[in-house]
């Protein structure tokens, strides 16, 4: 049975927003949205999620430092950073999986067992 801590997605691109929430509502997830980083820690100082697909460039504040951001309200969050601005293989990528500040990194496009893979790792059970 899916997790029903609500999952929290940010990305400026609407569509974006609603692709990731058919994926994973189709799954039985809960879903919320935000479109920019203002958006998304208004919900964050609600709400208790348990991962986030966050977008690297947002039109208000870095990807990265909205991550540190959520992480310190939350810090138990899985985050899972989706991008088509970096790849896997960029420095700033490396350093934020080894440090721990974002779990997973998605290059955009991606495929939806690429999205649920993800989930089911950062999930427990």
């Amino acid at each position: 049975m899916p997790e029903l801590t609500p999952f929290l997605i940010v990305d400026d691109e609407p569509e974006m927003c609603w692709i990731l929430e058919q994926v994973l509502k189709r799954t039985g997830y809960n879903c919320r949205s935000a479109l920019s980083g203002q958006e998304a820690m208004a919900l964050a100082e609600t709400t208790d999620f348990c991962l986030v697909f966050l977008d690297a460039k947002l039109p208000d504040i870095e990807g990265l430092e909205l991550a540190r951001q959520i992480r310190r309200r939350l810090p138990g969050i899985h985050i899972v950073m989706i991008s088509g601005y970096f790849y896997k293989d960029d420095d700033t990528i490396k350093r934020a999986l080894s440090s721990g500040l974002i779990r997973h990194f998605i290059s955009k496009p991606f495929n939806h067992e690429e999205i649920l893979r993800v989930v089911r790792d950062c999930l427990p059970g």
